[in-house]
């Protein structure tokens, strides 16, 4: 389960318009469970470097790390993190099922058609897959 505070989703949300058509990603800090709740505090915004940005995000390394200083810094831990699928549905693609690394961690997909946000987590172990979780809003 993730909680997501309202205020949070709708920067999230406007990024997500105003990045159209390409994808928008970032880095979602607060609370971190691996099996529990966890909770968000804070939205990083990242600069999506994929050479395919209509259908793909990538963060740049540096910044992907200069962003983690940021939250170990403000005393947060990594969430999770975000991108939008402008045309697409709000559950992992091929692509993000492909290029997911963190374990356990939340991955917030915004489908601005239709307009919705999905939760999914990342699991490892016998079988890699994503499993669909509550998002609460705050």
């Amino acid at each position: 389960m993730i909680t997501l505070p309202t205020a949070i989703r709708e920067t999230i949300l406007e990024r997500a318009r105003g990045g159209r058509p390409a994808e928008i990603c970032g880095v979602l800090g607060g609370e971190y469970e691996p099996e529990g709740r966890s909770r968000v505090r804070s939205q990083y915004p990242a600069e999506n470097v994929a050479e395919t940005s209509r259908t793909r995000y990538e963060i740049e390394p540096e910044e992907q790390l200069a962003i983690f200083d940021r939250l170990e810094d403000r005393g947060e831990d990594i969430v999770g993190f975000y991108h939008s699928h402008p045309r697409g549905p709000p559950r992992p693609s091929a692509t993000d099922t492909a290029q997911a690394t963190w374990p356990n961690r939340s991955y917030l997909i915004v489908s601005l058609e239709p307009l919705e946000v999905g939760s999914w987590r990342w699991r490892t172990g016998d079988q890699e897959r994503f499993e669909r979780e509550e998002l609460v809003l705050d």
